[in-house]
C-alpha cells in the first residue's frame, strides 16, 4: 500500500483502518505490517490469499478522525481546509478551497471561485492566518 502518513509507517499506528470499496466504507483490522522501500507491507484480518488482496487494489484506505492526533499549532490536516473561504488581504473573497495539492516543494491550495486559483501554502509569507473556527484562509498573494 502507499501511505501519505510521515513517516509512511506510521498508518501501522492505526490499528483499526476503514477501507473504501465500490463506494462504501468497511471497517478491516490490520494483523501487521512493515515498511518495504518507499511503501508498507500489510496484511489485515480476514484477507488469507492473493486473490483476496488483489480485490483491494486501487482502494481508498482511511481511519476515524477521532483516532488522529492533533496537527499542532500551525498544522492542518488538509480536510479541515477544505471548503474553507479563503480572502485577500484587503478582503476580496477569492473562493473556496476545492482541495490541496502536494508538489514536493510546498503544498498548494486549490481554490474555486469565479475562477480556479492556485496558492502555495506558505504560512506567514502568502497564508497569513487559519482561522479553522471561523471558516476563513486570509492570504496575501497577487496573480494575474
Amino acid at each position: 500500500m502507499f501511505s501519505h502518513t510521515e513517516p509512511r509507517e506510521a498508518v501501522l499506528n492505526y490499528g483499526h483502518w476503514l477501507i473504501r470499496r465500490s463506494q462504501e466504507w468497511q471497517s478491516v483490522q490490520v494483523a501487521e505490517g512493515k515498511r518495504h522501500s518507499k511503501t508498507v507491507i500489510v496484511r489485515l484480518e480476514g484477507i488469507d490469499d492473493r486473490d483476496q488482496a488483489a480485490e483491494l487494489l486501487g482502494c481508498d484506505i482511511g481511519v476515524a478522525r477521532a483516532e488522529l492526533p492533533d496537527p499542532g499549532v500551525g498544522h492542518y490536516y488538509f480536510g479541515d481546509l477544505e471548503g474553507l473561504k479563503v480572502v485577500q488581504r484587503d478582503g476580496t473573497v477569492v473562493g473556496t478551497v476545492a482541495y490541496v495539492m502536494q508538489t514536493g516543494a510546498n503544498d498548494v491550495l486549490v481554490t474555486k471561485g469565479e475562477r480556479e486559483r492556485l496558492i502555495p501554502f506558505i504560512a506567514d509569507e502568502v497564508i497569513l492566518d487559519v482561522d479553522l473556527a471561523k471558516g476563513v484562509i486570509r492570504v496575501d498573494w497577487e496573480w494575474d
